[in-house]
């Protein structure tokens, strides 16, 4: 028998399951509170429940669907966590209220006073409160409070005359304590039963058999020519072609990646309209873009090379690719809403060893020219000279969508949606948009060297291009499964003296706001990748820490899981795109909530940039830091998570914060200038 786990649409169910999981031995059946009705819920092999948290109300059918008849009618021991342990009451008579202050991403110490749920508890351990609603007195007779917090606000209830308890806070977040003793605590209250067999859930389908794939060639050069001059003579004239760029080749960012199409997919999510570009073949097919992609072949890993991108798909996931992750319509972007360049020869640099490789797919016969002109080309190569403005002195005027008036009372919209309880964080975003360029290559090249990242990208994609120096890992999945993302929430910018940058560093990471940002994404990821890795895998090893970058100090995380056998790394994707950092949560109400106030599409920007192998490794970043350059104009997006404890003032500012390495990098390109304030942004 199984605990049913009743989803509230919420960014921690799948916390939860791991948690109950670990307790149990035995993973919960998980189903959305509209996916069953009661009768068939019945039928279900299940000796208890546990309610999830959500966004929204208890009241409301649309945020807690069955989930009151569950409790009303279900003879099973029963927690409800958050909004859980809200519609308990409600449903029993008690009432809700708003908090004095929402806390989200936030511990309180948390006392109590029923040993059989909190049995070997110490008084005063931390809990993690999301929440911007309160149960408050006087309770039904039915209900009695069990837990509270310092001040006194209800923190947990117990039925009197049933198995129902109710927790306000969250016992599965990465910084609660005793979350396992607690749920074992619950589990101890089910009756033993004889056990039935389980039936496979038909949601999972295994991997296809793995082929050998085309052959890997390649040649060693012992020496790491300059890149920008590599790419300007081999490929920056192709139209489709590709730069993945650790320009900060520091740590993990060791190995950069260019190369030229030998194919081109363009995707646009409604409608799932995919078009095939290979040499002067053109097709066009109805096809979903991952069906596409598992069509190709995959080769096996090449164990004798030391980089993980050996052949695939390079490009980018626009955000409104999230119509397909989500099946959220969203406005349509005037760029496709997915690039991919099919990439069959390219170069690796490996910054840590000086050292370049040639790889081709194919049988030596067949790649063996191509090796002879790219080393002729190489013994040619000579380093680039300075980049000349494109119009010295000129203007290059930005201006923000939406203004910043509009852009204020926006995120006075999302602290009232906090309070309401609609969600726990919105990442609100705005573009910066300006003047089309002159040269996209050339004012890539002047961003680089202003603000190096380990993820930074340059793709032309025939008509428009996108240049990143974007420093946040989306996700990285290895040979053998292992699954990492690294979230950044919390900005401060770099100073102007050591002592001004180390005290800037030092208030990031005592911030408490900061510090809640980032473990509300933080939590929201490890429910993202629990979708799809195994149980029991996922790990923290990094918590809130600050990183530095040429322009500011960055929050980081990093989150670890292995990922399910039956899966493949295109499932992964799914269950996490667009990546928790530029959404908030839960996600699918926040995206609902931002698609309603931002009013335009994202585009490329909030997206993921990288690559998918065709052995199965990807590795995407985070598409920030970029700017869309194009024909009709320029296009920065930027923004920031909108929490409880947010200042309009401060959020517009750091939205200014984040564009203007972009700014100032494409004002020199075209103009010469080297000063850009943020001010000049209007």
């Amino acid at each position: 028998m199984k605990t049913l786990l009743l989803d509230n649409y919420d960014s921690f169910t799948y916390n939860l399951f791991h948690l109950i999981a670990a307790v149990r031995g035995d993973e919960p059946l998980v189903i959305a509170n509209d996916q069953f009705v009661l009768e068939e819920i019945r039928t279900l092999p299940i000796d208890s429940v546990v309610i999830s948290p959500g966004p929204g109300r208890p009241e409301r059918v649309r945020d807690f669907g069955i989930c009151r008849q569950v409790l009303l009618e279900l003879d099973l021991p029963q927690l409800g966590v958050c909004l859980g342990h809200q519609g308990l009451a409600h449903t029993f008579g008690g009432t809700l209220a708003p908090a004095p202050q929402p806390v989200h991403g936030q511990l309180s110490a948390i006392l109590h006073d029923h040993p059989p749920l909190f049995a070997g508890i110490p008084q005063g351990f931390a809990g993690v409160r999301y929440h911007s609603l309160l149960v408050v007195p006087p309770l039904p007779d039915c209900l009695e409070p069990i837990a509270w917090t310092q001040e006194g606000l209800l923190m947990g209830l117990h039925h009197r005359h049933r198995p129902l308890w109710g927790i306000q806070f969250h016992p599965e977040s990465v910084c609660s304590e005793y979350g396992e003793i607690l749920v074992r605590n619950f589990t101890a209250h089910i009756p033993p039963k004889v056990q039935v067999p389980v039936p496979e859930l038909p949601w999972r389908t295994p991997n296809p058999p793995r082929s050998t794939g085309p052959q890997i060639q390649w040649h060693r050069l012992d020496r790491c020519p300059d890149a920008e001059a590599v790419f300007a003579g081999l490929f920056a004239s192709a139209p489709y072609a590709f730069w993945l760029d650790s320009s900060a080749a520091q740590g993990e960012a060791r190995f950069s990646y260019m190369g030229a199409a030998s194919a081109v997919v363009q995707y646009w999510a409604q409608g799932s309209e995919l078009w095939l570009k290979r040499g002067s073949h053109q097709e066009k097919r109805r096809q979903r873009l991952f069906d596409f992609l598992r069509e190709h072949p995959p080769h096996p890993v090449h164990p004798a090379l030391p980089f993980a991108f050996t052949g695939g798909w390079v490009g980018y996931l626009g955000y409104e690719f999230k119509r397909d992750c989500l099946g959220i319509s969203s406005p349509n972007s005037p760029h496709p809403d997915a690039v991919l360049l099919e990439a069959d020869r390219f170069l690796v640099f490996d910054h840590h060893r000086e050292a370049l490789y040639l790889v081709a797919l194919g049988s030596e016969a067949e790649t063996a020219s191509w090796f002879a002109q790219v080393q002729d080309q190489l013994n040619q190569s000579a380093p680039l000279p300075p980049v000349q403005p494109a119009a010295p002195g000129g203007e290059f005027p930005f201006h923000l969508r939406r203004s910043r008036a509009v852009y204020l009372r926006d995120i006075e919209v999302c602290l009232d949606a906090i309070r309401a309880g609609e969600s726990y964080e919105l990442c609100l975003t705005n573009q910066v948009l300006g003047p089309p360029v002159a040269d996209s290559f050339s004012c890539y090249r002047v961003l680089r060297r202003l603000n190096p990242a380990p993820y930074a990208a340059f793709l032309r994609l025939d008509d428009f291009s996108l240049l990143s120096s974007s420093p946040e890992q989306f996700l990285r999945i290895d040979a053998a499964g292992q699954v990492s993302s690294r979230p950044i929430k919390g900005t401060r910018a770099r100073g102007a003296t050591p002592a001004a940058d180390r005290h800037l560093r030092q208030s990031l990471a005592q911030s408490v706001k900061d510090r809640a940002e980032n473990l509300m994404i933080t939590d929201l990821l490890r429910h993202d990748l629990g979708r799809v890795c195994r149980t029991g895998s996922i790990r923290v090893p990094v918590l809130m820490e600050v990183e530095t970058y040429a322009s500011c100090h960055q929050l980081v995380s990093a989150i670890c899981g292995q990922l399910r056998p039956d899966l493949h790394a295109l499932d992964c994707i799914r269950a996490a795109f667009p990546g928790g950092s530029m959404t908030g949560a839960p996600k699918l109400r926040s995206l609902e909530l931002l698609d309603q106030l931002e009013g335009g599409p994202r585009g490329p920007y909030s997206g993921a940039l990288g690559f998918i192998g065709f052995d199965g490794r990807i590795e995407l970043s985070i598409i920030i830091r970029t700017a869309v350059c194009s024909g009709a104009g320029t296009s920065i997006g930027a923004g920031g998570a909108i929490v409880a404890h947010s200042n309009p003032e401060e959020e517009l500012a750091e939205l200014l914060l984040k564009a203007s390495p972009l700014v100032q990098a494409l004002t020199r390109a075209q103009t010469g200038k080297r000063v850009v304030s943020p001010a000049q942004i209007v």
